[in-house]
């Protein structure tokens, strides 16, 4: 976004000092984003209060849709006593799982319980707070890389219903703030957030293919070789103590995620449920990261050849997509990770607003149709199915939008002030008096 240098105007001050100020005026302000943010977010909150309290009895999490991981895990890590996540162990209780998230996730929680002790609801919103605040992080770094289109964030129907969720946020403000590293060219510091990001949920870790794809496009292996060695260093950094301290409890993530049955949310779920196409978890697993990786391989592809100067770095948009729909598990909050991408390489309003009805439609038959399993009514099976068939269907539009789009919507490598030319703006010189 460059800034036009106006041309003064002999006798007409007046004019230049209009035409400077109008350039120089941001259309939407930050103050604007981070009040629809922390707007957004407070009416998340509000959504997820019913449930605070951690008294589900009654199915209020199912009725009122205000069911939140937050709530229930304080007790299931065994957070409200003190204990330091993989350091200490878990007292062993039938059908629950402990440990079960990469290591600054678990010690994110660990912070807000220190905060909240071992009231469920002050748990509750002392994360939530928390949150806020990645929420605030991640809105500031898009608006200084893409300004106004910060609100495909702020403004996300997805991050009002899954802000408060769970711990995703987190993760996705440490990427978003590693782009923003990155498009100052400051490689070394974005893959420092990028490995604390990966040691906080697997989302940036991915991150790391297009980023590196960039570097070497702009012919600067270097870059591209300090980018990939901070991001590896980080992460050994943080997991390595508490893996060498306790292998079996930092294992427990990849054990736990390895041996997860298909989510209700997965088109292989579907496609065991609907056409009766069931497969062991193993072949699941292996034939999910097949298809990732030749899905994206063949999207690689195919947009290089409509388009072969197009900035690698945007592929972060399809990676994401992509690992969605060939995935086992589609958490609801996993929209979350697709946030700053609209407002980064697919600033497209039908598809952002196609996105946010069929996830929310997702939200609402998903937790509908296990409050019907209780008794207490709601959506069938058959809605929830539809309504996840809908969002894959969006999905795929929003691949072939991303495909075929031009111009490319932003320039990662944002230029300083020293380096932004000067445009003229369209102020005319007055016409030449005749002597």
């Amino acid at each position: 976004m460059l800034r036009k240098a106006v041309r003064p105007v002999p006798g007409r001050p007046g004019i230049r000092c209009a035409a400077m100020q109008r350039a120089a005026r941001p259309a939407v302000s930050l103050a604007l984003v981070m009040t629809c943010t922390v707007g957004t977010m407070l009416l998340g909150t509000a959504l997820k209060s019913p449930c605070a309290q951690g008294d589900w009895g009654d199915g209020r999490q199912y009725e009122l849709l205000c069911y939140s991981d937050i709530v229930p895990l304080l007790g299931t890590e065994q957070l409200g006593n003190g204990r330091l996540p993989f350091l200490q162990p878990c007292v062993e209780v039938a059908n629950q799982n402990c440990d079960e998230y990469p290591v600054l996730t678990m010690y994110f929680m660990r912070a807000a319980g220190w905060f909240s002790g071992d009231s469920y609801a002050a748990f509750f919103y002392v994360n939530a707070a928390l949150l806020l605040a990645c929420a605030a992080i991640t809105a500031v770094c898009l608006y200084v890389m893409v300004r106004g289109r910060a609100l495909y964030f702020a403004l996300a129907p997805t991050l009002l219903i899954y802000g408060s969720m769970n711990w995703d946020l987190f993760a996705v403000a440490l990427a978003t703030a590693a782009l923003l590293a990155f498009s100052r060219r400051r490689e070394g510091w974005a893959g420092v957030l990028l490995g604390l990001g990966a040691a906080a949920k697997f989302y940036p870790a991915m991150l790391v293919v297009p980023l590196i794809a960039q570097r070497l496009r702009d012919r600067e292996p270097d870059r591209a070789i300090t980018l990939g060695w901070t991001v590896t260093g980080t992460w050994l950094a943080v997991n390595l103590p508490l893996a060498i301290a306790s292998p079996s409890a930092w294992f427990e993530f990849f054990r736990f995620n390895s041996a997860r049955l298909a989510d209700f949310d997965s088109l292989w779920y579907i496609a065991c449920h609907r056409f009766d196409v069931c497969l062991e978890v193993g072949t699941i697993n292996a034939g999910s990261a097949a298809l990732f990786v030749a899905a994206f391989v063949v999207i690689w592809a195919i947009k290089a050849r409509r388009d072969p100067g197009f900035s690698r770095w945007t592929l972060g948009m399809p990676l994401v997509i992509l690992f969605l729909l060939t995935n086992k598990v589609y958490s609801p909050q996993y929209g979350l990770w697709l946030l700053p991408w609209f407002a980064l390489a697919l600033p497209n309003l039908r598809a952002f607003i196609a996105f946010s009805i069929a996830d929310a439609a997702v939200f609402v038959t998903r937790f509908s149709w296990f409050g019907e399993m209780q008794g207490l009514g709601g959506a069938s099976q058959n809605q929830f199915e539809w309504a996840v068939l809908l969002r894959v269907a969006v999905l795929v539009w929003c691949l072939i939008v991303w495909i075929r789009g031009a111009p490319e919507p932003i320039a990662i490598e944002l230029p300083g002030p020293a380096e932004e030319p000067d445009v003229v703006a369209a102020v005319p010189e007055p016409p030449a008096v005749p002597a």
